[in-house]
């Protein structure tokens, strides 16, 4: 070789080397398979249509046209992603090849697809949500931070929209709800939903948009509510969780989680707690399940019944009308420590008028309550017993006698 001058090259370097490279990543069934290259060019044709689609949003002419292209091409991404699951993880798990994160992903899948039967509008954004949080990961594992970037304000956008609809297709399910089971079921599915995308997307929605008014109102219960995120909690704390997510999910998700719907929600968290009082034995922790209530209550009121425009019974709102008027009241007192004593005393009350309507239900409840306001100087408390007088005469009977004698006098 050296005495015919030939040069000796390095075989990664040339190009047949790289071709040959490429057909291996090609046909080897792996994340960078065939598919992972299809999906990849999906993508990217996504992420064009998408930022052409924004940055000509208010062009009227042109918003139609773009929109149809950005449509189109995300129906044929998430395809890609949905082939890659069907043709190439499912063979893998099958075979015993696949790893951690391709076995998670299709037991996911799986979960997903078995809405279906169940509820398919549901399904449909629970599946695109899946489909959008499989490639998310592979976005983030790639490194590269320009397509990352890119991502990352198209996946917000789009994911934000999908949790709306989720919530909404909650809030009209549980209107049709005839049982208290079902309904505790779509709670449930509310207050998980809402918990994901605190979790997943806000800190991202945050950070892009950090000038935003409507992240700045929820800053101090976001930092409350991050507390609560990665510890085992107890009954009381889950409450309080679930608290900090409705109040923020006001604001967040104002008409995908509706008034009527909220309110339910807090009521729900209201008999939790009213529960969680009478069935705690400890009474460090009965007292803070209280305070929780009284916080509740205070919240309640505010955020929702006083924003409230449609009542069911109209003495339902002149009785809310009355509370109004005596909480402005105790707004105006200037000792801190009245205000909230007189507070106290009144959603006490409030609450009392409330379960009284099903005492054989709320008994417990009802008595704690008494105890409350006898501990507050607003009820006395009557000793059961029987006060007899000098001659041994019960008052009891003499009230009988004096009434009979009345009786006797009318006639």
């Amino acid at each position: 070789m050296e005495e015919k001058s030939l040069k000796v090259y390095e075989t990664e370097k040339t190009f047949f080397s790289k071709i040959t490279n490429t057909l291996n990543k090609l046909l080897t069934p792996s994340k960078m398979g065939i598919n992972g290259v299809i999906i990849s060019m999906k993508r990217n044709n996504l992420l064009k249509n998408y930022e052409n689609y924004i940055q000509n949003e208010k062009d009227s002419d042109r918003k139609g046209i773009l929109l149809k292209k950005y449509e189109e091409s995300y129906s044929l991404y998430l395809e890609a992603i949905d082939k890659n699951i069907i043709e190439s993880i499912y063979k893998k798990v099958k075979n015993n090849t696949a790893t951690e994160f391709e076995k998670n992903a299709l037991s996911k899948y799986y979960l997903v697809i078995h809405i279906k039967d169940n509820d398919y509008t549901e399904y449909k954004y629970r599946k695109q949500k899946f489909l959008l949080e499989l490639d998310n990961e592979n976005v983030e594992m790639s490194g590269k931070t320009k397509l990352i970037n890119k991502y990352s304000d198209f996946y917000c956008d789009k994911m934000e929209a999908l949790y709306k609809n989720i919530i909404k297709q909650y809030s009209i399910k549980l209107t049709e709800c005839s049982t208290e089971k079902e309904k505790t079921e779509i709670y449930d599915k509310i207050f998980s939903t809402l918990d994901e995308y605190i979790i997943n997307i806000l800190p991202k929605k945050m950070e892009k948009d950090s000038a935003k008014e409507i992240y700045t109102d929820i800053k101090e219960e976001y930092n409350q509510y991050k507390k609560y995120s990665n510890n085992r909690l107890d009954q009381n704390e889950m409450i309080e969780k679930n608290m900090l997510l409705l109040g923020m999910s006001r604001r967040l998700f104002t008409h995908s989680l509706p008034l009527t719907v909220a309110e339910q929600c807090y009521i729900k968290l209201i008999k939790d707690l009213r529960q969680l009082i009478v069935d705690t034995r400890v009474l460090k922790k009965r007292e803070k399940a209280y305070k929780q209530l009284l916080t509740l209550i205070d919240e309640f009121n505010l955020k929702v019944l006083s924003t409230k425009v449609y009542w069911e019974k109209a003495e339902q709102r002149q009785e809310y009308r009355t509370f109004w008027k005596k909480y402005q009241e105790i707004e105006k007192i200037q000792n801190e420590e009245e205000k909230l004593l007189q507070k106290e005393i009144l959603f006490i009350k409030s609450d009392l008028a409330k379960v009284r309507s099903n005492e054989n239900k709320y008994c417990k409840i009802i008595a704690f309550y008494k105890s409350k306001l006898v501990e507050l100087g607003e009820m006395k408390h009557l000793s059961n017993k029987c006060k007899t007088l000098e001659n041994g005469i019960y008052i009891k009977e003499m009230v009988k006698k004096k009434s009979k004698a009345k009786a006797k006098v009318k006639k």
